[in-house]
């Protein structure tokens, strides 16, 4: 029983690394070339192959042009043979993503909600919202990976309850009520967490990032050889809660100087309330009001940036929503962040995301893809 065991894992092992080998290819991939690269005989390629082609998760991708002979027949993997769901939420709306195996978008949808009062409700409303997202885009239930949920809050170690969530204003509740009525597979993580995992996954080549999300409220995330660290409390990456101003602006959290109190979008809605496209329209025109508020967020974003820079000593990415307006101010707020720094003369290290539209739902259903594709 243990020998049959064994053989069984051996033979999940190399159908694995030969599925592998074509979600990570960029060059052309043939039944030769991956009993090549994978030291493997062309039967066992054929053999693990045909089950995976079967399953319908490898196809056929045209012939590699031939100098004679017979022509090789290209691989690849099925992006949409499975599909996950990414649910962020927000205080006041829910962004859905179904995502392929590539973390291609394949549906998006924004819900617009009241605020939360008790998890339990609004798990129910969640629940409803996920099946009419389901149907209206045709999604079969048997590709499905599972749901993630990503919340604007800390999660307990053993991922059962949410300690401090303050835009939702949830203080050390359990997430049972959240999770209750969905009947597929869940993962609830921190969204700021969320938004890095999937911003370090497109940067195939970076191992080691800090992520930092600006939102309604301002999170993030460290990566270490492409891994989230999460800390011993599940806290790591949370950039927002950073003192940047001793004894400053109140934060949601019940402290003060906190740097989401300074750099959230929320900040530029409480400030002046208006959104922040006529914000932005307002800042191009020069007007004062605008210019000054827009400075002392920038000069606050960079003493944050600095103190994760100095902290962990790595790129720093800019993430969520706000970053669609950063490109033209970029250098200035670079300028900012190396006057903080006695080491280097520039930053460099200082990057915009290449994920600019629904990150944090990505990324959460991106806790179903890879574990997919790892355990395939």
């Amino acid at each position: 029983m243990e020998l049959e065991s064994t053989i069984t894992e051996r033979r999940r092992q190399t159908r694995s690394s030969i599925y592998l080998h074509l979600y990570n290819a960029t060059d052309f991939c043939s039944k030769q070339s991956l009993a090549h690269d994978l030291s493997l005989s062309l039967p066992t390629v054929y053999q693990n192959l045909t089950e995976l082609t079967d399953a319908g998760l490898v196809r056929l991708s045209g012939e590699l042009r031939s100098t004679g002979g017979r022509k090789a027949a290209g691989l690849e993997i099925v992006p949409d043979a499975r599909i996950a769901i990414g649910v962020s939420v927000t205080e006041n709306r829910l962004r859905l993503v179904a995502t392929d195996l590539r973390l291609q978008e394949i549906a998006y949808k924004k819900i617009y909600h009241a605020p939360v009062v008790q998890l339990p409700d609004f798990g129910a409303f969640l629940a409803g919202e996920l099946e009419v997202f389901l149907e209206e885009n045709n999604i079969e239930r048997s590709r499905l990976l599972g749901i993630g949920i990503a919340v604007p809050g800390v999660i307990t170690p053993n991922c059962d309850r949410i300690t401090l969530a303050p835009t939702l204003h949830l203080r050390d509740t359990t997430l049972q009520g959240l999770l209750r009525m969905i009947p597929y597979p869940t993962h609830v993580e921190n969204d700021g967490s969320s938004g890095g995992y999937a911003e370090c996954f497109m940067r195939a080549n970076q191992k080691n990032m800090a992520y930092l999300s600006l939102e309604n409220g301002v999170g993030g995330a460290v990566l270490v050889n492409g891994d989230l660290y999460a800390g011993d409390n599940r806290r790591s990456g949370e950039f927002g809660h950073m003192c940047v101003e001793p004894g400053g602006l109140p934060c949601k959290c019940g402290k003060r100087g906190c740097l989401e109190a300074y750099c959230s979008a929320r900040r530029i809605s409480d400030d002046i309330n208006i959104t922040l496209k006529d914000f932005f329209a307002g800042v191009e025109r020069h007007v004062p009001e605008y210019e000054t508020l827009w400075n002392d967020v920038l000069r606050h974003l960079a003493v944050g940036i600095s103190n994760i820079r100095m902290a962990l000593d790595c790129d720093v990415v800019l993430g969520g929503f706000l970053t669609q307006y950063l490109p033209p101010y970029l250098p200035l707020l670079k300028e900012y962040v190396a006057e903080n720094n006695t080491f280097e003369p520039n930053a460099d290290y200082l990057h915009l995301s290449i994920l600019p539209r629904h990150t944090v739902s990505l990324g959460v259903a991106l806790h179903f893809v890879k574990d997919f594709i790892n355990h395939i």
